[in-house]
């Protein structure tokens, strides 16, 4: 009925109906010329918005959605489909984007994290000669998307991703002439400290020191924690994305392997289709014929394109993923041995400041080239 609407009982047409897809839907193919006095139908702005208005009707009259028209444009439809339910690329690259600047405290710290979420980067680098725009590329996916304006918004080029990450803070710089950071602070509850004031004054400039240098790199306990999340944070989701990495590179080897298999017997089964006497050929390569028919149905059951097969570029990806392993278990390894430091310092302000007790193994005995005079 809106057909007929739509071309007012002048235009001849066929309806179609697609039920190949996901969503079952309709296309409608009509004649340019009417059946009256052989008019071309005239497509302008007013027949668009006429016929988008029945469009909205026929929705509403079976309480299916209607698009209400917004401020954005140039999207896809399935972009903007997968944009309301949060799934499109560029919508969880800004997310992922978005929490690792909220959790790094420098450019270098992003880069870390955005890697141990499973990004590849290309283009990080600043310079005369660097690309003009850093790129990502999700795991799994094929291509990379540039961090350019008319990609992912002007938020998110590599030189205000930087500018981002700066804001939120000015590091401290300070160099002390030793380094305490890492030193436990002493207690001074054993009684040893408390029979001897030089002993006690010299604990009290150490762990004044230790206290010192701790606020000067981390700014205060607030920054420290949140540090501390961060790059617990970072170090779980490398560990998860090498975990993601190693069951595709199983799934990998498989392949490759059914790949070799398929390419090696590949000829034995040409010749068996070829061969005059096909049962006495089969008889003597029944092997190699058994080996390519079930090579070929675990290559297709996986989804490879026989015709494309190309063994030197799965070999290719699986030396990636190798390559991108390697780097991610350094980056958990690394982060786990920063957990530690930064435990220890969070202990230490704690300590410093009377908000726990001071732990039992936490006590060292005085340097004997830095002992108090006597």
């Amino acid at each position: 009925m809106k057909t007929f609407k739509v071309l007012e009982g002048k235009f001849s047409y066929v309806v179609t109906t697609h039920i190949d897809k996901g969503h079952v839907h309709n296309h409608i193919i009509f004649c340019a010329a009417d059946n009256m006095e052989h008019n071309k139908y005239h497509d302008c702005k007013q027949s668009y918005y006429r016929i988008r208005k029945l469009s909205d009707e026929l929705c509403s009259e079976h309480n299916l959605s209607v698009i209400i028209p917004g401020g954005e444009r140039g999207k896809k439809y399935n972009e903007w489909q997968s944009d309301k339910n949060g799934t499109a690329w560029k919508t969880q690259i800004r997310k992922d984007i978005n929490a690792a600047i909220k959790a790094s405290s420098t450019y270098e710290e992003f880069l870390l994290l955005m890697r141990a979420k499973g990004y590849e980067i290309k283009g990080e680098a600043f310079g005369e000669d660097a690309p003009k725009f850093i790129s990502f590329r999700p795991l799994g996916k094929d291509r990379f998307v540039r961090g350019s304006v008319k990609s992912l918004g002007r938020e998110y080029t590599k030189e205000r991703i930087k500018e981002r990450i700066e804001l939120k803070r000015e590091r401290k710089a300070v160099i002390p002439k030793r380094d305490y950071a890492d030193k436990r602070l002493i207690d001074t509850s054993d009684e040893k400290f408390q029979n001897s004031p030089g002993l006690q004054r010299w604990v009290a400039a150490r762990n004044l020191k230790i206290a010192a240098q701790t606020y000067n790199e981390v700014g205060s306990i607030k920054e420290l924690e949140q540090k501390i999340a961060a790059t617990a944070a970072t170090g779980k989701e490398a560990k998860q994305t090498v975990r993601k990495l190693e069951n595709r590179m199983k799934d990998l080897a498989e392949i490759i392997k059914y790949a070799e298999q398929y390419k090696a017997n590949k000829p034995y089964n040409i010749a068996y289709k070829k061969s005059k006497k096909p049962d006495a050929y089969f008889r003597k390569h029944e092997s190699q014929i058994i080996l390519y028919g079930g090579a070929r149905r675990m290559l297709e059951q996986a989804g490879i394109h026989l015709k494309g097969l190309n063994i030197d570029k799965l070999k290719a990806e699986y030396q990636e993923l190798t390559a991108q392993k390697k780097e991610l278990t350094a980056t958990y390894k690394n982060c786990d041995k920063e957990l530690k430091s930064l435990n220890r310092k969070l202990e230490n302000l704690n300590q410093y400041l009377g908000r726990t007790e001071p732990p039992k193994n936490a006590q060292e005995q005085p340097d004997r080239n830095n002992n108090p005079a006597r």
